[in-house]
C-alpha cells in the first residue's frame, strides 16, 4: 500500500531547503511532462488506501497486489514516466526482488522474521 506523499514527522530532521529543492526539481519533471504539480495528501488521505485495502476491498482483489488512490494500481512499464506517477513497475511485483530485500533487511538488523 502506497499512502502517497504526507507530511508527517518522518522528515523532522531533513533539510527544508533541500525538500524543497526537490519538490521543485520534481514539478519541473512533471510540468515537461504535462502533468499536474505534485501534491502532498493530508493524514486522513493518506490513511484511506490502508483504511480501503484492509477494511472495504475484497481480500481476493487487494491480496499481493500494490495499491494507491483506493484501488489496486496499474502495471507501468514505459520507462519515460516519473518515479512519482501512478502506477508500480514491474521489477516491484518481482517475487525473487522481494525474497532477496527480505533477506538482506534480516542481515541488517540482525533478526530473522
Amino acid at each position: 500500500v502506497h499512502p502517497g506523499s504526507i507530511p508527517t514527522e518522518l522528515n523532522r530532521h531533513s533539510d527544508p531547503v533541500a525538500h524543497q529543492q526537490l519538490l521543485d526539481q520534481m514539478n519541473e519533471s512533471r510540468r515537461a511532462q504535462g502533468l499536474p504539480p505534485h501534491f502532498r495528501k493530508t493524514i486522513p488521505q493518506g490513511a484511506a488506501t490502508s483504511v480501503w485495502a484492509g477494511v472495504v476491498a475484497p481480500a481476493e482483489t487487494v491480496g499481493g497486489r500494490y495499491c494507491e488512490n483506493c484501488h489496486v494500481a496499474d502495471i507501468v512499464t514505459d520507462p519515460n514516466l516519473l518515479p512519482t506517477g501512478p502506477g508500480v513497475r514491474p521489477y516491484a511485483l518481482d517475487r525473487d526482488h522481494a525474497e532477496a530485500l527480505w533477506a538482506k533487511s534480516e542481515a541488517l538488523v540482525g533478526e530473522r522474521f
